[in-house]
């Protein structure tokens, strides 16, 4: 495999071959021009705090969904054999919540993640573990171009990432990407909040309501969409699956769904087809020829 740019390395300043400022310029906030494409402002504002990336593993620690996530994952990916070598690339990945675990179990890890303090704080941690198999990359995960063909045997995107995109063109663009990243036959392992899950919410109803209405009105905004204050930032987005829009969009882009399980509202649990999800894991196969 050739080895994509390794974001490890901070001494370079400017724009690097992935069209993302360098990590010194990543330090403060580059103004909205230099905003990627699906990147909504809220997030645009996200990537740049470099105290969110510093505090993320203390925030995060015992969500409700761990567990699941975790017990799906291994799942997913069980290990590699002795002597194997199996690529997989982290899609949004953070401090490294998935990718060191996957590094653990054996896989070689490509993390990708437009947050150059999350990339930095997973680096660090990886050389705390002699994880030598972990390679940072940030990028915008829209703008994949830079990536050869079938690089990898596999995928992750976890933790809502995919709703972090804006546009569903985006997100199907990263769909695309993906796909033509995995060799035929790998597998993309995915999480996503379910759109109803909102009814259950404090004036969900109307919320629903008011964003069905402003679809039909705005190009810019979809059925699912929605801005919210987190961690003193008052405009991070989120969109929201239907489970056929999300389906949809994975055979739209070259993926079979083999494998859907539905999160409770809590995050704790799988569940059936009642209560409404609040979330979906959804396993899907490269449905390319080889």
């Amino acid at each position: 495999m050739n080895q994509p740019p390794n974001s490890r390395d901070s001494s370079l300043v400017g724009i690097n071959e992935a069209g993302m400022p360098t990590a010194s310029a990543a330090e403060q906030r580059p103004p909205d021009w230099q905003r990627p494409e699906g990147v909504a402002p809220g997030t645009w504002d996200y990537v740049h705090q470099r105290s969110i990336a510093h505090h993320y593993d203390a925030f995060v620690a015992g969500v409700a969904m761990e567990s699941v996530e975790s017990q799906i994952l291994r799942e997913c990916f069980p290990g590699v054999e002795m002597g194997d070598t199996k690529t997989i690339l982290d899609l949004g990945c953070g401090t490294g919540r998935t990718a060191i675990p996957l590094a653990k179990s054996g896989y070689e890890v490509v993390a990708i993640d437009l947050s150059q303090s999350m990339l930095d704080e997973l680096a660090g941690k990886a050389r705390k573990e002699s994880l030598e198999r972990i390679y940072t990359v940030r990028a915008n995960l829209v703008q994949m171009e830079f990536f050869r063909d079938n690089v990898a045997e596999g995928a992750v995107c976890l933790f809502s990432t995919l709703g972090m995109i804006q546009g569903r063109s985006n997100r199907q663009a990263m769909l695309k990407h993906v796909a033509r990243m995995i060799r035929p036959g790998g597998t993309l392992l995915i999480h996503v909040h379910h759109r109803w899950a909102a009814l259950r919410e404090p004036q969900g109803l109307r919320k629903t309501a008011m964003s069905w209405l402003r679809s039909k009105r705005d190009p810019d905004h979809e059925l699912g969409d929605s801005t919210y204050a987190y961690r003193g930032l008052e405009r991070m987005f989120m969109h929201r699956f239907g489970r056929r829009e999300l389906e949809e969009d994975l055979r739209q882009t070259g993926w079979q769904v083999i494998r859907l399980e539905r999160l409770s509202i809590d995050g704790k649990t799988l569940t059936g087809y009642w209560p409404i999800a609040g979330g979906f894991f959804v396993l899907a196969r490269n449905a390319k020829d080889g």
